[in-house]
């Protein structure tokens, strides 16, 4: 049986070992998504035009066989086909299931894949796979349905809509093929500004561990069980604490100002600068923290949430109460 392995950049030691053959590496959290055009071009045939890149791209060409290496620029369907079993290695984080569901919407469109298609339940960080070493048939495997297909496809339709919406009603459907989205769904609406704050929850996160005398950076970034919440990166972590810290009315003080004039794509000298940072939170950022007021009456917002863009003009909020109780649709006007 021709067995062939995509995973996320999350598996990329199992590309590393010649175990999966592919990872697939576009991220879809913490900036505006890229157009239907861009992610099409992905999985397509390689071009150097595509900003989003290839598939390609995080591969094990060098363990895999010459055949293989041969055909790497060719698009992923026709990659695909020679193979009798194709297996998906995805982590239960959020963008590890977004790249999932973002992957199966485009395989719905060739039925002929569907028999194929197997899905890993990875209840566990791939990233840590190694310390803790199962043998891969340890790991459940079940069928992908057409009728998965089409609820992955609806769950990335909802995700990337022009609002949140979708999303609100789409974590209430019969998620029972693919146990590890619902949750990872929730921890992507939990970062909808929430109301009585006008932050996430992992900006009210970092607020309550500075708050609770955490001074560095370090552990904010790296630390993610210490930060509980495994939405965003270091670098988008980094954007946060620009957002809580440089605005009109800061939430956090401390912050190295130099920040504000690095360039972004200086990470060496960004990343000196918020190790040079001592953290505090201000007097309104304790306000926020007691919900006694809404950083969004005080501060610009402009960031994504998917296809959402966050304005103060157009800011979807989010009820933390009734989270595991239903959900609401509340958009505030400013």
């Amino acid at each position: 049986m021709k067995r062939l392995i995509l995973t996320s950049p999350s598996g990329l030691s199992l590309t590393r070992s010649g175990f999966a053959e592919v990872a697939i590496t576009s991220r879809f959290v913490g900036g505006p998504l890229p157009s239907p055009g861009e992610l099409e071009a992905y999985f397509g045939s390689r071009s150097d035009k595509n900003p989003v890149g290839h598939w390609s791209h995080w591969s094990a060409w060098g363990q895999g066989s010459q055949d293989a290496r041969a055909r790497r620029d060719i698009a992923l369907i026709e990659f695909c086909d020679p193979y009798e079993v194709i297996e998906l290695w995805f982590d239960p984080g959020p963008d590890d299931q977004l790249r999932l569901i973002w992957m199966l919407d485009h395989f719905r469109a060739y039925p002929a894949m569907v028999d194929k298609l197997k899905l890993r339940l990875v209840a566990f960080d791939l990233l840590t796979m190694h310390e803790t070493w199962l043998s891969w048939d340890q790991v459940p495997l079940v069928n992908v349905r057409s009728a998965d297909l089409e609820i992955a496809s609806a769950c990335w339709q909802a995700y990337r809509a022009a609002t949140p919406e979708a999303c609100f009603d789409v974590v209430h459907r019969d998620l029972s093929g693919f146990p590890l989205l619902r949750p990872a769904l929730f921890d992507l609406l939990r970062e909808l500004p929430w109301s009585g704050s006008g932050l996430g929850a992992t900006e009210m996160r970092l607020l309550e561990l500075i708050a609770a005398g955490l001074v560095g950076t370090n552990a904010l970034f790296y630390l993610r069980g210490f930060r509980q919440r495994g939405v965003f990166n270091d670098m988008e972590i980094g954007r946060l604490l620009e957002g809580l810290a440089h605005g009109p009315q800061p939430a956090i003080a401390g912050l190295d100002d130099a920040l504000r004039s690095i360039d972004r794509e200086n990470a060496r000298g960004r990343l000196e600068a918020f190790r040079r940072s001592r953290l505090s939170v201000t007097e309104f950022g304790k306000a926020v923290l007691a919900h006694k007021a809404d950083f969004t009456d005080y501060n610009p917002i402009n960031r994504w949430w998917g296809g959402t863009h966050l304005t103060n003009d157009n800011l979807w909020c989010w009820n933390p109460a009734l989270i595991g109780h239903g959900t609401q649709r509340e958009q505030r006007a400013s």
